[in-house]
């Protein structure tokens, strides 16, 4: 049995450097009480080991995934590495001890406590990456597409071929504000990238005059004598209304927008 030492992994945040601990694991025998990335807010004493990306290292553990427990499993640790769930680097490397253990059966040993954990944050975050492909609003800037959003998960691998499918001859932008990140494509070429700092251009006179007939045709559109804001948030989460349009003012006016039903919104997000 590996030991169960009081010691941190520490890591460079990638996934290779993620299965570069996994390869450290086996190699000294013992699984650490935990994995820090760069942005892990540090509040333990426990003594901490910095592991190197080897590629060589996880390029080994990387093709012994789907040799061991089937492609199936490789694609569930990829989107579990995109998740929000507080310690998924742990997670993640005790599921892969468990399937080198037990094969592919491991992706059905649904009463685990790591593989139901890891299960329900794969969902979240395939879930989330539905909900934007409906809720994400373009912009015009100098003839190119531009989105913000603030998801919880790390989505954009996720939209990417989504968005590169329907738009395969635009160019567009797509930038998580909690990830600072970006999607950028242009016809057939994409990729994502850290984007500190960054903010959209202010729209031109064209762009707020569209988007001021979109928030019209949303508040027309709407069955007055049937307005349900439960059933809205149901199907419209709350948390995505930063990045719509259609319940957003302009950065400019400092006004009150009307919304149906009578909720108001002030100084809508920048867009």
């Amino acid at each position: 049995m590996p030991d169960r030492p009081n010691l941190i992994y520490c890591y460079d945040g990638s996934f290779d450097g993620l299965l570069c601990c996994v390869f450290e694991s086996y190699e000294k025998r013992e699984i650490p009480a935990d994995i820090f990335s760069p942005d892990t807010e540090q509040t333990v004493l426990l003594p901490q080991r910095e592991i190197v990306t080897d590629p060589v290292k996880s390029a080994r553990v990387l093709a012994s995934i789907p040799q061991k427990m089937g492609n199936d499993a490789l694609d569930f640790v990829r989107h579990a590495y995109l998740t929000c769930l507080p310690r998924k680097e742990l997670s993640i490397l005790l599921f892969l001890r468990m399937g080198f253990s037990y094969g592919p059966r491991v992706m059905n040993m649904l009463a685990d406590d790591v593989v139901n954990t890891l299960l329900k944050a794969v969902k979240h975050l395939t879930n989330e990456a539905h909900l934007l492909k409906g809720f994400l609003r373009f912009s015009v800037f100098n003839g190119a597409l531009a989105a913000e959003i603030e998801p919880k998960n790390l989505v954009l691998p996720l939209l990417a071929p989504h968005f590169r499918e329907r738009y395969p001859e635009e160019r567009f932008l797509i930038y998580d504000r909690t990830h600072a990140m970006a999607l950028i494509y242009q016809p057939y070429r994409s990729k994502i990238i850290s984007a500190d700092d960054f903010q959209m251009p202010e729209p031109d006179e064209e762009e707020r005059s569209f988007r001021e007939l979109w928030r019209l045709f949303y508040r027309t559109i709407e069955v007055r004598g049937r307005h349900n804001p439960k059933c809205r948030m149901s199907h419209m989460p709350k948390r995505y209304w930063s990045c719509m349009t259609e319940f957003s003012a302009e950065r400019s006016t400092g006004k009150k927008q009307e919304l149906p039903g009578g909720q108001k919104l002030l100084d809508g997000p920048r867009l």
